[in-house]
């Protein structure tokens, strides 16, 4: 399979979208990160802000990324890319996983999805919960590349004390 998309808001990158992206290259020739767009929320991170915080710690000649808005598949076929790789971190995750999967594989029969599970190291992290302790002064290093944490703390300040 020569390229894959992985779709995802990546608000922020946490090192488990970056496990993943090096695991699917291992896989894959070239990996698509589409960053979905939906206007009816209000990221942290702009579009641009993502797609630079993306380039920045995946520095891979082979990760392309981009964003799309609407539907997935549609914007796979638009792209001619016929797999899609999605992350699975817990047992709550993959019923949502498996309804999105039935649906987009009932919109567009020629586009699969590969279930990746996440690294032990990451099953726990997500983007809203690295975005809610950092927003409360928590330290997130660790959890996302050091390029993310930097952004994190221009946007919330220093890491607070708990004392």
């Amino acid at each position: 399979m020569p390229v894959a998309i992985y779709p995802g808001s990546f608000d922020p990158l946490t090192n488990g979208h970056l496990s993943l992206i090096q695991r699917g290259l291992k896989m894959f020739d070239r990996l698509i990160v589409a960053i979905a767009v939906n206007p009816k929320k209000t990221p942290l991170f702009s579009l641009e802000e993502r797609k630079v915080l993306i380039r920045e710690a995946c520095q891979d000649d082979r990760v392309e990324v981009d964003s799309f808005q609407g539907l997935l598949v549609e914007y796979a076929k638009q792209r001619q890319v016929h797999v899609l790789i999605r992350g699975l971190r817990a047992v709550s995750d993959f019923e949502y996983e498996f309804q999105l999967a039935n649906m987009n594989r009932k919109l567009a029969p020629g586009i699969e999805t590969v279930f990746m599970m996440t690294g032990e190291d990451y099953f726990y992290i997500s983007s809203q919960l690295v975005r809610e302790v950092a927003s409360l002064g928590g330290d997130v290093t660790g959890l996302v590349p050091a390029n993310v944490n930097a952004k994190l703390l221009e946007k919330f300040g220093p890491t607070r004390s708990t004392s």
